[in-house]
């Protein structure tokens, strides 16, 4: 398996001209066992981790299979949660179909939808597109969905986690019903199952590797630091220090967090280092994976939006600023580097607090991370956070209230002017008070 090349799958020569110049010679171990199982025609569920190559492992038989057709509706369906996996999954398409006539459109939410209009309507045969943006298309009628032959749902896992549960059932009910479906997952999760079992027929299962398991390829490694502001500390003196980190990813567990760590370290690295999580515009968000690729940033401050939305080559260090509640978060988290078999250092901080959480990602994993010496000259700060000041606990004393009687409020007689009685006062009555005698109305007239 180690030494077997692209050359000895069912590929087609212009798929093997791309491959070459893309420099791509031994497939991965997720792309090796799922190419002949999706050329077979089978519905498909592939479980990898993240960085396994799983979007050439899905892209390398559908592309294998697709056939020319003149109405340039869209055979292949791609279904990814965000803008940015849709970016980077149509550039993969391009590169691949250098020697083919395939035209491939990505749609995603947050910009004009006058544009991807007008791309639908013009032809395509691949649509990438996130769940909401391609439902506007269909119910617009510029993008018709009746030649799709083969579905692929990425990162399927994700979507649910976004709230995208809705807009996958709707896209899987107008879709036609002979096609082959591709749903790609991390992990396998009730809602991913209940979906399997409504959409598909009888998927076969594709692992690459089980749910939890340390990459080989990654060395792990973890500090026990005090508090947040040595953290930022140590996390200067290595960006500094070690010659090695060249791309680094930092995760925090927070947007705020991100952003506050951002703001410590950005004056000692200049022009250098970028933030990204869910609250910055999608503009902002491309620029910087977009600088972080080309050089111009060394490293980037994310959550986990990262972790699972994009994809990002040749990440050469992982930093934990803080443990994932999650422990399927960590996997996700590390996964950034040491991608397609090359190799990748992951490195985490946790204090005090954090050990249960860290003990459940070392539970996961059957895999206890070696720990490393903090650095001799660190500086060890005693200024804490307000999250991390102890919390003084007060004495609850219960007040008693007074019983509440059923006395009602306080009660004032009215006026005998104020006062009304409702008396019922006849006509005869009434003319005799104004009249002083009663007063008839006439003999009736016969």
């Amino acid at each position: 398996m180690a030494n077997m090349e692209f050359r000895e799958l069912n590929l087609s020569t212009p798929l093997l001209n791309a491959l070459d110049d893309l420099g791509y010679k031994h497939p991965t171990t997720i792309q090796h066992k799922i190419f002949s199982v999706i050329m077979s025609g089978r519905d498909v569920c592939g479980i990898a981790q993240t960085g396994t190559g799983k979007t050439l492992a899905y892209l390398l038989p559908c592309l294998r299979m697709w056939q020319y057709a003149k109405d340039r509706y869209p055979q292949i369906l791609i279904i990814v949660p965000t803008r940015e996996l849709v970016l980077q999954v149509t550039e993969e398409i391009k590169k691949l179909t250098t020697y083919m006539n395939v035209v491939a459109i990505g749609v995603y939410g947050g910009v004009n939808m006058r544009t991807h209009v007008l791309e639908a309507e013009n032809g395509c045969d691949v649509v990438v597109a996130t769940p909401g943006r391609l439902m506007d298309l269909v119910l617009h009628g510029s993008l018709r969905l009746k030649n799709i032959k083969r579905l692929v749902i990425d990162e399927v896992d994700e979507m649910f986690n976004l709230g995208f549960r809705t807009q996958i059932n709707n896209i899987l009910d107008v879709l036609p019903p002979r096609r082959q479906n591709l749903l790609f997952s991390a992990t396998i999760t009730p809602e991913v199952e209940a979906l399997m079992q409504t959409y598909f027929n009888d998927p076969e299962r594709v692992e690459a590797a089980p749910a939890g398991t340390p990459l080989s390829n990654i060395d792990q490694q973890l500090y026990h630091v005090p508090n947040f502001h040595t953290k930022v500390n140590l996390l200067e003196m290595l960006l500094s220090n070690d010659e090695a980190m060249t791309k680094v990813l930092v995760f925090a567990a927070t947007k705020k967090l991100a952003d506050e760590l951002y703001e410590h370290i950005e004056g000692r690295f200049p022009g250098k280092v970028g933030v990204i999580h869910s609250n910055k515009a999608q503009n902002h968000r491309f620029n910087t994976v977009s600088n972080f690729r080309n050089g111009i940033y060394t490293f980037i401050i994310a959550t986990d939006l990262v972790a699972r939305g994009i994809d990002i080559a040749e990440v050469t260090h992982v930093i934990n600023f803080d443990v994932p509640e999650e422990a399927e978060s960590y996997i996700h988290r590390i996964g950034r580097t040491g991608r397609a078999d090359r190799k990748g250092i992951s490195i985490t901080f946790a204090t005090e607090r954090e050990m249960e959480a860290l003990a459940a990602i070392e539970k996961l994993m059957s895999y206890q991370i070696p720990v490393s010496p903090l650095p001799e000259d660190l500086e060890i700060s005693d200024v804490l956070t307000d999250d991390e000041l102890p919390k003084v606990h007060m004495r609850e004393t219960l007040i008693v209230l007074p019983k509440v009687t059923d006395s009602g409020g306080a009660f004032h007689e009215k006026l005998a002017r104020n006062k009304k009685v409702n008396v019922k006062i006849s006509h005869k009555e009434k003319m005799r008070a104004k009249y002083g005698k009663p007063k008839t109305r006439g003999a009736k007239k016969k």
